[in-house]
């Protein structure tokens, strides 16, 4: 077991919006069930999911000041915390973009003897620099990356050669999910879509396209998608073209979107790239199964194709909408992959997925 004496520090952008943040949160609280001591580190001020621990939040003072003088004194104030508290642990969860930044806080900032990176994203540009020499720089001394799928974990080894690169799922976090799920919500059939409403990523175009194609607007089964982002009103708009405005209903984020998806007949996923889905295995340990692309990277690792769900060529609509009518016509596949759902995930549980984090933290 950890000790109140091991210090972490997990870094991230922020505490709302996405999977990846959630998962951030999660971790915190599974790091600090297992006796470590942890404090969260947030570089904007946002502020939505549980975490534990104590938190430095600097997007308060880029609040205040966001010029050049104001960044260069978030940076000051960052070093000194983290002198301050001299921690055995640093766990960076943020995407890692601008190279300058990053050279700084890896040899200015951070002791790289301690700093374990994470990668959320099968975009593995947002993480790492494309010059391989720069990113050698940054990523050499550090003990561990650790990727969310076996995907990125590969996607990483070839494009860089490291060799200190492993895989730790996301947890998720069965009991908390059952108690925020229990929430009585509409009675009409539905099926459900949810995440950040940026077509350039979660391709929303391609759910609503697969909807309208399937017998579902047929059956009077809607299709809710809960969230907020850049494209709600691009989505609408062709909807509205495909005359499906009662049929697919758009709601705004929901911190606890839980109630939706344990009512749903199934989610859907229809990225045009991942990490390591939270979508879909909330759904699964929720009992509900999922219909989703095969995309870079994640639901391959998670989906056994009609057993929890199904998995399908992504971009096709043809596809998607032949997928959403077997849900439908064929009782018994659909209630196997129902029956199936939440075993499936059972690997991915806090339990087991803090042994993996734990055997890492104690070396």
């Amino acid at each position: 077991m950890g000790t109140t004496k091991t210090k972490i520090a997990i870094i991230t952008s922020s505490l709302a919006h996405g999977g990846a943040e959630r998962s951030c949160g999660l971790l915190s609280i599974l790091l600090s069930n297992l006796g470590y001591e942890i404090h969260v580190v947030t570089v904007l001020d946002e502020i939505e999911f549980n975490y534990q621990g104590e938190l430095l939040n600097l997007g308060l003072l880029k609040k205040q000041d966001d010029s050049f003088l104001g960044r260069f004194k978030r940076l000051l104030v960052f070093k000194n915390y983290l002198k301050k508290n001299n921690f055995d642990w640093i766990i960076d969860h943020r995407p890692r973009i601008p190279t300058c930044s990053e050279l700084i806080i890896s040899r200015f900032i951070y002791n790289p003897k301690n700093v374990i990176y994470v990668v959320h994203n099968f975009k593995i540009d947002k993480y790492f620099p494309r010059n391989k020499f720069i990113a050698k720089i940054i990523y050499k001394h550090s003990p561990y990356i650790i990727a969310v799928s076996e995907e990125i974990k590969k996607a990483i080894h070839q494009k860089f050669g490291y060799k200190n690169v492993k895989t730790i799922y996301n947890p998720i976090d069965n009991k908390l999910l059952n108690s925020l799920s229990k929430e009585k919500i509409i009675d009409k059939k539905f099926i459900l879509a949810y995440g950040r409403i940026d077509d350039d990523v979660k391709n929303f175009s391609l759910l609503i396209d697969g909807y309208s194609q399937s017998i579902l607007p047929q059956k009077k089964i809607l299709l809710y998608i809960l969230g907020d982002g850049k494209d709600v009103e691009k989505l609408k708009l062709k909807v509205a073209e495909l005359h499906l405005t009662e049929k697919v209903i758009f709601k705004s984020k929901l911190t606890n979107p839980f109630p939706y998806v344990k009512s749903a007949l199934f989610t859907v996923l229809t990225s045009k790239y991942e990490g390591f889905p939270m979508v879909i295995i909330e759904s699964l340990a929720l009992g509900t199964p999922v219909i989703s692309v095969d995309c870079n990277s994640g639901p391959r690792e998670v989906i056994v194709n009609e057993q929890n769900g199904l998995l399908i060529e992504n971009y096709s609509s043809n596809e998607l909408a032949k997928a959403m009518n077997r849900f439908v016509e064929d009782q018994f596949l659909y209630e196997n992959c129902k029956n199936n759902a939440s075993k499936s995930v059972e690997h991915l549980a806090v339990a087991s997925i803090s042994k993996q984090w734990q055997e890492i933290l104690s070396k």
